[in-house]
């Protein structure tokens, strides 16, 4: 195939043996949907090369760009996408919806005369709050060291970000066919409020086409001892549920300790919530990931993966999955203590102490049990457990059966041979929550690989992605998208 690329290069504006350069231009297009291998088999070498020195030049440029939310700034990200695109002479359009923060809309259009609906590439450009203190390298410096490119974003998800704008970079440049547009989203605040997707959907939807697919982040390729163990597609995702505690309690001098105080109240209250275990639930597309799962294990393991729902009902496979944080969230509601506050001052006891609990609830979880549950827990009536949220999303899913999901399929069998390809639950919220009700199949898949330390770095110290990942992924998502949009 690679000489048929070389070909139709060639062929775009001369004849040379199919009657007319239009018929020539047919047959190239056509290749880019057909024949053996994948759409950047067709691509020469020393193209791919640049692209992967691309990816790794913008990646680090990318992640000096400081869009810690609060306050986010993230215009100063869309500067840096529009220049790019500007440059290369893709279709865009930036939108400041409140000083210093917006979003950027850009787009590769069909060729095709009758077209299929879009797929939409959606990342978010602001990244959450780091301690420099805490970190090896600045956490704005794109350094590369011991192989890594160390960045707050790089895991979440400036990475996912960037590839999405190398690949639209390497449909223009490669001229690829299209049967259905290709959108670019970038928005702002996701990791706090998401106004940046409300706006769009709000106030510039026409711009979303009606699109049929979309992919962001959210998917996961665990590596374990430099092997795929799965491609986990982000079919659905947990609800956010935050509650307030608060404890009452008699306020007074430090110098005179208060066993009723508020702060030992909350701490008691606390160690009860840590105690309490949610109930374990096996959701469809859970029992799927672990049935699939199954084949790697060993025989025992690999039965109770075969049957999930009896395997919980063990009470050592319970304290397995307990002790497993890749496995607990799926099966059960999860509450972390993230916050705590009190007194302003050492020497005083103050009237009242809070903490903060991210809860998240699985697809069909009610959360007022869930609520109920926590204040039963605490058991305590001078301490009340209130929700954080001014509304509860409820979580929805995408199915599989469809163009896209065939081409993750297609695609990774190639890159990870062997790793089944799974849906997913990811332990965290994502905005694909907002795009589903709008009509579109929305998936978390994430180009890159990470072992369970790499993927742990995302919001914590010393976040980083390896430099080969930088270098590659890209061309796995390109092909991805070429093969679900690619004529």
């Amino acid at each position: 195939m690679r000489a048929n690329w070389v070909v139709c290069d060639g062929l775009r504006n001369v004849r040379r043996g199919f009657g007319t350069a239009l018929a020539a231009l047919l047959f190239c297009g056509a290749l880019w949907g057909q024949g053996k291998g994948l759409a950047s088999d067709r691509i020469p070498p020393e193209h791919l090369k640049q692209y992967s020195d691309l990816a790794v030049s913008w990646m680090q440029e990318y992640l000096r760009i400081d869009t810690t939310n609060p306050p986010g700034n993230e215009m100063r990200a869309v500067a840096f996408y529009k220049k790019i695109l500007d440059q290369e002479g893709i279709e865009n359009r930036a939108s400041e919806f409140a000083p210093g923060r917006g979003d950027l809309w850009a787009r590769m259009p069909a060729a095709a005369a009758e077209v299929k609906r879009p797929i939409v590439l959606l990342n978010h450009m602001d990244v959450v709050t780091s301690d420099a203190s805490h970190w090896k390298v600045p956490p704005f410096s794109g350094e590369i060291r011991d192989g890594y490119i160390w960045g707050r974003g790089a895991q979440d998800m400036k990475d996912e970000g960037l590839a999405q704008l190398v690949v639209m970079v390497m449909l223009k440049r490669e001229k690829v066919a299209l049967d259905r547009d290709v959108i670019f989203l970038a928005v702002a605040d996701e990791e706090a409020e998401g106004t940046g997707t409300d706006w769009f959907i709000k106030n510039q939807r026409a711009l979303l086409e009606n699109a049929e697919f979309l992919i962001n982040e959210g998917g996961e390729n665990l590596l374990e001892n430099g092997k795929v163990k799965y491609v986990g597609v982000d079919v659905g995702e947990k609800t956010t549920y935050w509650m307030h505690v608060v404890a009452h309690g008699r306020p007074g001098h430090g110098s005179r300790p208060n066993p009723d105080s508020a702060p030992n109240r909350l701490v008691r209250a606390l160690d009860r919530i840590i105690a309490y275990r949610t109930p374990l639930r096996v959701l469809p597309v859970v029992d799927e990931f672990f049935r699939d799962m199954a084949v790697q294990e060993p025989p025992e393991r690999a039965a109770e993966y075969r049957n999930i729902r009896k395997a919980i009902e063990d009470k050592k496979f319970q304290e397995e999955v307990e002790k497993d944080e890749s496995l607990n969230f799926l099966l059960r509601d999860t509450i972390s203590l993230t916050m705590m506050g009190g007194s302003e001052q050492t020497n005083v006891i103050p009237p009242e102490a809070w903490a903060n609990l991210d809860v998240r609830i699985l697809p069909g979880g009610d959360p007022k049990a869930v609520l109920e549950a926590v204040r039963r827990a605490v058991n305590d009536p001078n301490v009340t457990v209130e929700p954080l949220n001014a509304e509860f999303r409820v979580a929805n899913y995408s199915e599989t059966n469809n163009a896209l999901y065939a081409a993750i399929r297609q695609v990774a069998a190639k890159y990870f041979p062997g790793a089944p390809v799974t849906p997913h639950i990811t332990s965290g919220y994502t905005e694909n929550q907002r795009y589903r009700p709008l009509g579109i199949a929305s998936y978390g898949f994430n180009p890159y690989t990470a072992t369970d330390f790499e993927g742990n770095t995302e919001h914590g110290n010393d976040e980083r992605i390896r430099v080969e990942e930088v270098r590659r992924g890209p061309r796995v998502l390109f092909d991805v998208v070429a093969a679900v949009a690619g004529k």
